[in-house]
Parts: structure tokens; C-alpha cells; sequence
């Protein structure tokens, strides 16, 4: 895809990710600015399909440290660029009990800044668990390999 600008950690722990989208943004240029120094947060953000647009909410952007008053507000909402096919995609997907919007990463694609959605259902504590083992059973095995190789 491209460069990898801001990351979602959690959303892989909380979300069981059924299906993914790539949207757009309308931001400001002081938006851009901070997002290209790394002052950006998807860990609170989820989006919304609101009469027939797509929304992202409490996605926190910094202020950028040299704009004027021209500054943008931390947590505003923010418009997500879709095609209509998408946007009627994920408003039934999200209609489906138990279905929500997940930012997952942003990231640049031919000098545009983009976001991967996540069509997602969250997981329960015994899931959680599972993946744990899971990923300790996996280091187990490294670590094995790894003393093996020497």
C-alpha cells in the first residue's frame, strides 16, 4: 500500500475484522501538517454512516505548532470519501447487530493520505485469550528455531 503514517494497535485486540474499505479525507492543511509529523491517534476513533455519508469521529489530530490562528479543532468530525457502492456496502454491513466501523491505519497512496476501514465485530474475553496463546505459542516456537539455528 504505502507508508504506513498512523497505526490503530487496538483495533486488531478489540475487533475480529471482517472485511476492509480504503476511503478518503477532507482535512484542512494544518490537519496534513501535524499528520505528517506523526501527531495523530485512531486508538478512540470509529466511523459512522450518517444519511448516506461516511463520518470519523474522535480521531485526534494535534494542533500544528507553527499555524497561526488558522489552527484546526483536535477532535473534530471528519468526512470520509466513498463511492456510493461502498457507502451502501457498509451501511448494511453496519445494520447487522454486533457490526461496527473500525479505523485500522493511515496511510499515503500517490500523495494522498488514505484510511483503511474495518468492517468489524468485536471480540470477547475468550477470544482475547485465544489470540494470546496463540501468538505465545508462536514466540515459543521462534525462540526454538532460533536456538536451534545457533
Amino acid at each position: 500500500m504505502g507508508d504506513d503514517v498512523i497505526t490503530n494497535r487496538k483495533a486488531h485486540h478489540h475487533y475480529r475484522v471482517l472485511d476492509t474499505y480504503e476511503a478518503g479525507m477532507v482535512l484542512h492543511g494544518t490537519e496534513v501538517k501535524s499528520i505528517r509529523l506523526g501527531h495523530g491517534n485512531l486508538d478512540a476513533a470509529f466511523a459512522r454512516i450518517e444519511k448516506g455519508e461516511a463520518f470519523l469521529y474522535q480521531f485526534d489530530i494535534q494542533p500544528y505548532a507553527k499555524a497561526s490562528v488558522t489552527n484546526h479543532e483536535a477532535k473534530a468530525v471528519r468526512k470520509l470519501l466513498l463511492h456510493k457502492t461502498e457507502l451502501r456496502k457498509l451501511n448494511e454491513a453496519t445494520t447487522i447487530k454486533g457490526h461496527s466501523l473500525v479505523p485500522l491505519k493511515l496511510y499515503w497512496k500517490n500523495g494522498k493520505l488514505k484510511l483503511l476501514l474495518g468492517v468489524g465485530t468485536g471480540k470477547d474475553a475468550r477470544d482475547k485469550r485465544q489470540d494470546i496463546k496463540k501468538a505465545e505459542s508462536k514466540r515459543e516456537v521462534d525462540r526454538a528455531m532460533k536456538q536451534y539455528r545457533k
